[in-house]
Parts: C-alpha cells; sequence; structure tokens
C-alpha cells in the first residue's frame, strides 16, 4: 500500500544492492505497467544467471507522475528522493508500457537523466504471439538484460558475446514462433524465483 501511495519505489525483495545495507547497484532496472514489469522481473533473472555478482536494483513506479519534479506536479518526487530512488550516475534501464519519449519529457530535469534509456512501445506489431509483441517492439527480457549489460561500464569486454547471444535467443524465438505458432515455453511458463 504504502509503495502505491509514494507512487514508485525499490523493490527491496527482488534487488541485489539493497541486500548488501545499501551499497550502490551497478544498474538500476525500473519498470511501469504490467507487461514492462513481468519483462523487467524476466531480465533481473536473466542478469543473475549471465553475471552472477551483479548489483542491480529494482524500481517500479505506478503514478508516472512521481518522475517529475515537485515544481512541475503535486506527486513529483524532491530531488533527494528521485536520486535515492534511480542513483546520480549509474545506468538506468526503464521498460515502459507507452511511447518512451514520455519518460525522458518527465525526466529531463533530473540529475541522471542522460544515463536513463527508456524501452516502450514503438508501433510495432501484428497478429502474433503476446511475448513477440514485445520482441517486436524491442521490450522484451532479452533486449532489457542486453541493455544493462552494455552500459554497466565494468561489464564492457563482454558487450560483443552477450549480443551475439541476445540474437541467437531471438531467432530461436522467431523460428519457434513461426513454427508453433505459440511462445516458448520458457516464457509462457516463466515464473520469479530469487
Amino acid at each position: 500500500m504504502r509503495h502505491c501511495t509514494a507512487g514508485a519505489g525499490i523493490w527491496q525483495w527482488a534487488s541485489d544492492a539493497e541486500d548488501e545495507g545499501g551499497s550502490e547497484p551497478d544498474v538500476v532496472m525500473a519498470c511501469a505497467g504490467d507487461v514492462p514489469t513481468l519483462e523487467t522481473m524476466a531480465a533481473v533473472m536473466l542478469l543473475r544467471e549471465y553475471v552472477p555478482d551483479i548489483r542491480i536494483r529494482v524500481v517500479n513506479v505506478v503514478d508516472l507522475m512521481v518522475l517529475q519534479p515537485q515544481s512541475e506536479h503535486p506527486h513529483g518526487l524532491d530531488e533527494r528522493a528521485f536520486d535515492a530512488l534511480f542513483t546520480t550516475d549509474k545506468p538506468v534501464i526503464f521498460a515502459f508500457h507507452g511511447y518512451p519519449a514520455l519518460i525522458h519529457k518527465l525526466t529531463y530535469r533530473r540529475t541522471n537523466h542522460q544515463n536513463i534509456h527508456v524501452r516502450g512501445y514503438k508501433d510495432e506489431g501484428t497478429t502474433t504471439t503476446p511475448f513477440d509483441m514485445v520482441v517486436l517492439n524491442d521490450l522484451d527480457r532479452y533486449r532489457l538484460a542486453l541493455d544493462a549489460i552494455q552500459r554497466i561500464p565494468r561489464l564492457a569486454d563482454r558487450v560483443a558475446a552477450e549480443t551475439a547471444r541476445y540474437w541467437s535467443l531471438i531467432e530461436r524465438h522467431k523460428l519457434y514462433v513461426y513454427e508453433q505458432g505459440d511462445d516458448l515455453p520458457e516464457v509462457r511458463d516463466w515464473q520469479w524465483r530469487r
């Protein structure tokens, strides 16, 4: 209830950085909307598998107006509260159920705006599977995980291999959807586990 009243919050139960006494995360995985939240949580699990020592902070946003400064909207977070969620200098991968430009417009005055990378709706889609729709809009778990790896400086030497892994997974996904008309079982039956 407090999370919804505040409009946004750190999901400590899903975050690694908070387990270590509040240490800084390597990346903030932020989300707004049901499908982007599911894909973000799946991306968090993938990142833990790919990079076991990664420190992730998961931030869920239920009221987009908290992203604005208080001077612009009564629900807006003050600078300290915003920075406490999104950091002042870490990469933020933000999965959103609408157009990405909206998140950039709401956060353009924030300290860490240059590090906020948003994935959202791109007007792509057709009659296909639910997961293929997020793939077509680059909002899938594999893309979100790759976005994080590409933006964490200490993982620069892994970007080429992780990019190749991404394209292999997308190719496998596309072939399965084409042949079966359904999403891959590991996507369709995905469940959160810590």
